[in-house]
């Protein structure tokens, strides 16, 4: 690999134009980047029979897939939406813990409910969990169709962000 990059920053903003055209980014190595991809199985035959993995890490990042709060040693859903939040950080965890991760790595979480007064609920307890973590949130209010599911979090996390 050549001792030298060429970054190259363009742009163009008109005056007085309410848009802006943003500066491309480009990175000149002379070589390609790989990056290396794990998929994280937690195990449910869900995932191979409808083709998605419950995480996967590309790099230092780790995507992972909305879940549920499903005690899935005991088989059964919270009814109360705090308790499924609880659950469903510990959902996370084999996931975390398999990628080399931790709680205070996500920086993304998208929170799914069914409806806009059970995020009442669950903002307050995601408030508890991630403290001064503060991750980026987005909350859709959709349809589930596990009976009794109320909430489902999807995140991202930065393996050794600080």
């Amino acid at each position: 690999m050549p001792p030298w990059s060429l970054v190259i920053i363009s742009g163009l903003t008109a005056a007085g134009s309410p848009t802006a055209i943003l500066p491309e980014l480009q990175l000149h190595t002379g070589h390609s980047i790989m990056v290396k991809r794990q998929n994280i199985s937690s195990g449910s035959k869900f995932e191979e029979a409808y083709g998605y993995s419950r995480a996967v890490k590309v790099g230092d990042t780790l995507y992972i897939s909305g879940t549920i709060g499903m005690d899935y040693t005991a088989g059964e859903v919270p009814k109360e939406p705090a308790a499924q939040v609880r659950q469903i950080i510990k959902n996370f965890e084999p996931a975390l813990e398999a990628a080399g991760a931790k709680l205070s790595d996500i920086v993304q979480i998208t929170t799914y409910v069914t409806a806009p007064e059970i995020f009442q609920e669950v903002g307050p307890e995601l408030g508890k969990i991630f403290g001064d973590i503060r991750p980026t949130n987005a909350a859709l209010v959709v349809a589930f169709p596990v009976p009794d599911v109320v909430v489902e979090i999807a995140a991202v996390a930065v393996i050794g962000c600080e």
